[in-house]
């Protein structure tokens, strides 16, 4: 493979308090091969929940990584990543979303396999394969170099050398477990699937995802929305912060200003429903404390882990995972979570907030793609104009969720894996470029 040209990727002067990426990272043909090789074959990719594998057999297939995967639980309850694709031929072996099943048999030849992995059958075993022919496994399903988990959260790596997951997540773990903390049986994925394209360059999503400085111009129809709607809005000012969690995760957390199921009351549910809602949150008291129960119900929260997975932790609580197929163009995937004990009237108003502000059809999604497809179509002018500015709070020594540090975080550790052995971010005073 060519390797991108390394130099130029990042403009920073920390005394000017600047920083700005070249739009050649969003188009360039070898940089995409590169984020290929260096960021998803070799970092943890987020595979799926537990709760999607609740029963003996269950299974869902996935792409990830640009792999296509069989994520399934087996007979003695173990949780397996299978590559998806018959050892004889190739053929996709499991062409099913999700569902239950001992076995897998390929359509191609017949060979069938046990929700372990292992070869069980295959037409003419006995008068046509040597004696032995698969004690090294080599007709078994193929399983991922790596596959761990942290809490419910599954996790695979196609470099066997990867680091231990948990200590790939670094900082992050700490938010992961305020997902699970909302719970007292423990989350789980709703049923139901949000599957999406949208034609620019992945990285642009990253930067949306926790990106607090568009909302108010970029959303506004919705934000006028909620003011008109009486008792939506539990307050009008946000108070939050961005972290640095290490190894290009990094997150925004802040005031909630709308109703979350887990736990925070706003009018317009209605009072009757005031007390219920006190009663999650006395539990989450009683479980983890005023603060950290305060924590959970009375913030809101986006969170990336590097390099592609989103957790948008607002009025309802959505996990989003991207991959690049092109340079200008990505798919998308998204999941609503919630406590498995929580009652009807709340969970249709989490899938409701799932739909209405965070669905390809609701009030802010289609916002974002068309203003990530206009950045994209902006870089056809890339050549002579450079240059995205990420400089907003760079000289803060505390940023807020309206600046930039969280997108910085990203770029550093992005600039880091596709400049190996280079320091990051690269100093090149403005005046010089």
């Amino acid at each position: 493979m060519n390797d991108p040209d390394p130099s130029g990727f990042l403009q920073v002067d920390p005394e000017a308090g600047t920083f700005r990426v070249a739009r050649r990272a969003f188009i360039d043909e070898g940089v995409f091969r590169a984020e290929r090789e260096r960021i998803f074959d070799r970092c943890w990719l987020y595979l799926g929940h537990a709760s999607e594998l609740k029963k003996k057999g269950a299974f869902v297939t996935r792409s990830v990584g640009g792999r296509s995967l069989i994520f399934n639980r087996d007979a003695a309850g173990v949780v397996h990543a299978f590559l998806n694709a018959c050892p004889h031929r190739g053929a996709t072996v499991c062409r099913e979303k999700t569902g239950v099943a001992k076995n897998f048999a390929c359509a191609y030849h017949g060979w069938v396999f046990g929700a372990d992995g292992k070869l069980r059958d295959l037409p003419g075993k006995d008068e046509a394969y040597a004696e032995g022919f698969n004690d090294d496994g080599c007709a078994d399903l193929v399983p991922v170099p790596r596959l761990e988990a942290y809490g419910d959260f599954w996790f695979v790596c196609f470099d066997a050398a990867a680091v231990p997951l948990v200590e790939y997540l670094a900082g992050a773990t700490e938010y992961l477990d305020l997902v699970g903390d909302h719970s007292e049986a423990g989350m789980e994925i709703v049923s139901g699937t949000q599957e999406y394209a949208i034609r620019a360059n992945w990285k642009l999503l990253v930067e949306n995802s926790f990106d607090g400085y568009h909302a108010v111009s970029t959303h506004a129809t919705y934000f006028d929305y909620l003011k008109n709607m009486n008792g939506v809005l539990s307050q009008d000012n946000v108070v939050g912060f961005a972290r640095d969690l290490g190894n290009g995760h990094a997150v925004v957390e802040y005031s909630a200003p709308w109703g979350r199921p887990v736990a925070n009351w706003v009018p317009a549910w209605g009072e009757e429903r005031r007390a219920e809602i006190d009663a999650v949150y006395a539990r989450l008291v009683a479980r983890h404390g005023e603060a950290r129960a305060t924590r959970i119900a009375k913030n809101s929260r986006n969170l990336l882990i590097f390099p592609n997975l989103v957790i948008v932790d607002v009025m309802s609580l959505t996990l989003r995972t991207f991959y690049p197929r092109q340079p200008d163009y990505m798919e998308v995937t998204a999941w609503a979570c919630g406590p498995s004990e929580e009652k009807d009237w709340l969970r249709k108003n989490r899938l409701h907030s799932f739909l209405e502000f965070l669905g390809p059809g609701g009030f802010a999604t289609p916002d974002d793609v068309e203003m990530l497809e206009q950045c994209q179509r902006g870089y056809a002018n890339a050549r002579e104009a450079k240059w995205n500015d990420i400089s907003r709070g760079m000289k803060k020594t505390e940023p807020a969720t309206v600046d930039e540090h969280q997108i910085r975080v990203f770029w550093r550790h992005w600039n880091e894996l596709l400049s190996p052995g280079r320091p990051t971010p690269r100093v090149v005073p403005l005046k010089a470029a």
